[in-house]
């Protein structure tokens, strides 16, 4: 009785290679190129695994001393898990680490790491750091500032007063400012804005009006 051959997956709209795409053809090198990891044949082009030129796939479809058995269709034998190694070969094929939802970033790492492919190992470790240390929220901090202006001058402040900023108190100081032979009575005016961090720093705080309060603050 025969032996059932593995499953083999292949790229959509690709024509099946001729048999014995595992090794070479006719003339020289084939472009197709067969892998049984464990159990499961893929089935990919020399060129895509030769992406990366210091990894173990590259080395074993250039013959570079490395021995692997074959299956009965010519395929190269690797033991390794065939579910963490789509996401290995289709990152050689396109350059990006796509992982389906439920798969661990753990194990596509270390079959990363058996096959030696550079870039893909630290994609991996960055996302794995990202994971272990969260943004932590900073709590809100409170600015404070003192303004000081005439009478006639609050009701103009009062309508300027926006962008978070709020009276906490005014304080009457006396009527030590004569205008036209009229005294005038001077106020301190404390107002308080909260800000919250960013990536960048303190933002949100050079708007039209803030700077205004704060041009008026330099009074003092």
């Amino acid at each position: 009785m025969q032996k059932p051959l593995p499953e083999m997956r292949m790229e959509a709209g690709e024509a099946a290679p001729p048999a014995g795409a595992g090794g070479r053809a006719a003339g020289g090198w084939s472009k197709w190129v067969r892998l049984n990891v464990g159990g499961t044949v893929f089935l990919t082009t020399r060129q895509t695994l030769c992406r990366e030129q210091k990894s173990f796939l590259s080395r074993l479809c250039q013959g570079e001393e490395l021995q692997s058995d074959r299956d009965e269709t010519g395929a190269y034998l690797i033991d390794r898990d065939p579910t963490y190694f789509g996401p290995i070969l289709n990152f050689l094929r396109h350059g990006k680490l796509v992982l389906d939802k439920d798969m661990a970033e753990e194990g596509v790492l270390e079959e990363a790491e058996f096959y030696n492919i550079g870039p893909l190992i630290r994609i991996i470790k960055d996302r794995m750091e990202e994971k272990d240390y969260p943004v932590t929220q900073v709590p809100p901090k409170h600015v404070y500032r003192v303004l000081q202006c005439q009478e006639e001058e609050l009701t103009q402040m009062v309508s300027t007063m926006s962008d978070g900023w709020r009276f906490e108190q005014l304080v009457n100081i006396g009527s030590s400012y004569n205008y036209s032979g009229e005294d005038q009575a001077e106020f301190l005016c404390v107002v308080s804005k909260e800000l919250h961090s960013s990536p960048h720093g303190l933002s949100s705080e050079s708007s039209r009006k803030t700077k205004l309060l704060q041009a008026r603050g330099t009074r003092m």
